[in-house]
């Protein structure tokens, strides 16, 4: 097929994809005729909704024409796929997915595939070192792969402001693939590092050009996109703002949050004020989800009140508004996150609303990356000499190291050789590594430069779609004509005093709720500790109370100064104690307490005897002092924590011989809890001594 011939075929399909008013942009049409004319290698860097899909799409229906295998396509979220499988439909490109979500349908998946009948396979990152796909089904889909696609490929980079250790796998995949199987990479967020990057990663060691990868970067800049920053001096002054301005916000749109249970406060404080928003965050089922995605589609909604993990690949053209409560770390993942609205609509408010609190997040998230070199060998260690594979829970006992960062410690020697993900868990290949301190600390360098950046957005007088574009290294940046900076036209920061004082006592309103532990965890055995499954409902707390989160918009500040590092050990503050006895008051439990017993604190044992104290005597509680904690205890995985709780938690001999007399429930104090496991352990030792219940009650807690 000739140039011409092939353009006007292109053209065709692109109409069955878009509609019958599409036509092919001229970066659209270079790629395409690179990857079915040239059979290269592609990175496409262009903004969120340009139609990079299209590409891929076109691209994968022109080589099966051709008769050439099924397109892979590595997409990072289920919601990206759900939303990429039906636009094939609608061109009629047969699209199916393998990912956690639908493990029953993946032997039809493999069979539709063995058959020639599917266009295109839509994979996670994490599905690629799965042990039967990667074994079974990935040698397959490489030898025969007509093309491969990399959605978000930024994330490759260890530059990109999203890195995550299964895309790195992808460069042992790009290496491996036949002479002449094309590649596509695209991302909406790559400055000139990423770039070279990806573009050295897609054709290794060959620079850009003749040889190497073809890079297409557009104009990054979305003329239906206001920004627009509006500082205010206190959490419950943002509120009332949003809350006061959110039906002048066009349409529906994303509010998004730092954390999830900001995103959850803001929902319930919303929803409480008539608005219909939900809540949508990583620690959301995913069935709720995707209900929530509908609803948002369907402007069912006012907002969806979300993290970050309502991101990469969510599709609303119409989204009117995007508004940010507190600001990410990264003008980056800003510019991302803001992507998601106007691709369909003239006009779409964007609007960041700062907070005071935002640094101490961002230090917080900071704090949990890639963990020191010790730790790391203490994996490799555990691992070697094993007879059989460890899996995460069994091994998660012999390391110090949470669940979560241990999986990704286990991720990154995966990827770089020195252990191996086989059926059963892990197992050291035997190969040798050493820690990367120096890519680890330019990363880190990396991340600070973006925090410095996004207060320097904030506080810019300066166009802010120039900013942001240049962040990205666009060539086009250029003032936007358009932001609040460039306009003179400011969201206006005024608010009613008594809505800032409602909304004041409205967040004021104390109270979460601790759920109590009811499993042991794994490999407790190996550490000597005789504990397993179920927590028996005999040993087990009743759901208890905090007066609220450290990280909550409203008692979280208020928290951190009594709580936080350095903080100075002193009695409960009066207003604090004040709002512990109404949590108390409004508590709806079986039978009110008869007696009150603490855990001691070695960083603040005054806040902590004048609370059990006082709750003792206004409650008229029998005070039964203090359990025994001695020495510190190791702030490890769950395993290694109870271990060592195990050993150290105990019950004074005066209070337990009190205990067997008691005829209703224990309060069990303590300053804050955060794992929740010296509460379950301190529970146990009550419970087995004759309390008839506990109930924890705590400051703070940190879930």
């Amino acid at each position: 097929m000739d140039t011409h011939s092939l353009r006007t075929r292109a053209e065709a399909l692109l109409r069955a994809l878009a509609g019958d008013d599409a036509l092919l942009r001229d970066d659209q049409w270079r790629a395409i005729e690179a990857l079915v004319a040239e059979r290269r290698r592609a990175l496409v860097v262009q903004r969120t909704g340009w139609g990079k899909s299209a590409v891929y799409f076109v691209a994968t229906a022109l080589l099966r024409e051709y008769g050439e295998g099924p397109t892979v396509i590595v997409s990072p979220l289920l919601a990206l796929m759900r939303n990429q499988i039906e636009a094939a439909r609608r061109a009629g490109i047969a699209a199916v997915t393998m990912n956690s979500a639908n493990q029953q349908d993946w032997d039809d998946v493999q069979a539709s595939i063995a058959e020639g009948t599917v266009d295109v396979l839509l994979v996670s990152p994490e599905r690629l070192n799965n042990p039967d796909f990667r074994d079974a089904v990935l040698p397959k889909l490489a030898a025969t792969a007509g093309l491969l696609v990399v959605d978000e490929a930024h994330c490759i980079s260890d530059w990109g402001h999203d890195f995550r250790p299964d895309y790195r796998r992808l460069r042992t995949l790009i290496a491996d693939l036949p002479d002449g199987v094309p590649v596509l990479a695209t991302t909406a967020t790559a400055n000139d590092r990423v770039v070279a990057d990806v573009a050295d990663q897609v054709v290794p060691g060959a620079a850009s050009g003749s040889d190497g990868a073809l890079v297409l970067r557009g104009p990054l800049d979305r003329e239906s996109l206001r920004l627009a920053v509006v500082t205010l001096p206190t959490p419950q002054a943002r509120l009332a703002w949003l809350a006061e301005r959110l039906d002048e916000l066009p349409g529906s749109g994303i509010i998004y949050t730092l954390t999830v249970a900001a995103a959850h406060d803001i929902a319930t404080f919303l929803r409480d004020r008539g608005f219909a928003v939900a809540a949508y965050t990583g620690k959301t089922e995913p069935g709720e989800r995707l209900q929530a995605e509908q609803e948002l589609l369907n402007n069912e909604v006012k907002a969806l009140v979300a993290t970050s993990a309502l991101g990469m690949g969510f599709d609303k053209p119409d989204l009117g508004f995007v508004v940010h409560v507190g600001a990410p770390s990264s003008p980056i993942a800003y510019y991302q996150q803001i992507g998601r609205a106007g691709r369909g609509v003239h006009r779409a408010e964007v609007i960041l609303l700062p907070g005071q609190e935002d640094e101490a997040i961002w230090e917080y998230f900071a704090s949990l990356s890639f963990p020191r070199e010790d730790l790391v060998t203490q994996v490799l260690r555990a691992l070697e000499g094993q007879e059989k594979p460890l899996s995460t829970a069994a091994l998660e006992p012999m390391v110090e190291l949470s669940r979560s960062r241990l999986e990704l410690v286990l991720k990154v020697l995966d990827v770089d050789g020195a252990v191996r993900r086989v059926k059963g868990g892990w197992e050291a290949t035997g190969q040798g590594w050493h820690y990367d301190a120096e890519r680890y600390e330019r990363v880190a360098r990396a991340r600070r430069a973006e925090r410095s950046a996004i207060r320097e957005y904030i506080e810019s007088d300066g166009c802010r779609m120039e900013f942001l574009l240049r962040q990205l290294d666009d060539p086009h940046a250029a003032p936007c004509g358009r932001c609040d900076n460039c306009t003179g036209e400011r969201w206006s920061a005024d608010i009613d005093a008594s809505a800032v004082e409602a909304t004041g006592e409205r967040l004021a309103r104390p109270g979460v709720e601790i759920m109590p532990r009811r499993q042991w965890p794994t490999g407790l055995g190996s550490l000597g500790v005789s504990l397993s499954g179920r927590i028996k409902a005999d040993e087990r707390a009743e759901p208890g109370r905090a007066l609220g989160r450290l990280t909550d918009i409203g008692w979280g500040s208020r928290l951190r100064e009594v709580l936080g590092t350095g903080a100075a050990d002193g009695p409960v503050p009066a207003a604090m104690f004040d709002a512990c006895v109404r949590v108390l008051a409004e508590w709806d439990w079986e039978q009110r307490p008869v007696a009150v017993a603490g855990l001691p604190s070695s960083t603040r044992p005054t806040l902590v005897t004048s609370l059990v104290e006082r709750l003792a005597a206004v409650g008229r509680l029998r005070g039964l002092g203090f359990l025994e904690l001695r020495g510190a205890v190791r702030r490890a995985n769950s395993a290694l924590r109870v271990a060592d709780l195990s050993e150290r938690v105990a019950l004074p001999t005066a209070m337990a011989n009190s205990l067997a007399s008691l005829d209703g429930p224990v309060l069990l104090v303590d300053d804050y809890t955060d794992t929740g496991w010296t509460l379950t352990l301190a529970t146990r030792l009550l419970r087995s001594a004759g309390a008839p219940a506990v109930l924890p009650f705590t400051l703070a807690t940190t879930n």
